[in-house]
């Protein structure tokens, strides 16, 4: 099996967004606590829980984007960009019910957004062939 990259813009920049998360995935899954560190979240120190559920995530970030990776078709890129476009709605209820207004929330909303933007321009056709 040969490596494949895309030879279309479209196409290139929706792999870049699966390239990213499966490289997320890879350092929240291994890193957890350096994850936790960068994002000012901390567990306590008698339950020390919230690094499974970030080892979690990871794997499941690492994941989806080597499966995209992989399998390089539409409806997966189609998949990423709705799971991204769900978790930057999900970001906006929290600024707005959740009292999260910081910059790096804002922040994160446009890295998500971004994400989403890509694959989902690339599967609904918006870059020409």
């Amino acid at each position: 099996m040969e490596f494949y990259f895309p030879e279309t813009f479209g196409e290139q920049l929706a792999f870049c967004t699966a390239a990213f998360t499966a490289l997320a995935g890879l350092v929240i899954m291994f890193a957890p606590g350096y994850a936790m560190q960068l994002f000012g979240l901390q567990p306590r120190a008698e339950r020390r829980d919230g690094y499974a559920e970030q080892r979690s995530v990871g794997g499941f970030y690492l994941g989806f984007g080597l499966a995209a990776l992989m399998l390089a078709q539409d409806f997966i890129y189609m998949a990423l960009g709705a799971a991204f476009a769900m978790a930057a709605f999900a970001r906006v209820v929290s600024l707005l019910s959740d009292k999260g207004s910081t910059i790096l929330n804002y922040l994160l909303l446009v890295v998500q957004a971004v994400l989403a933007v890509l694959p989902l321009a690339y599967s609904l056709g918006f870059f020409a062939t």
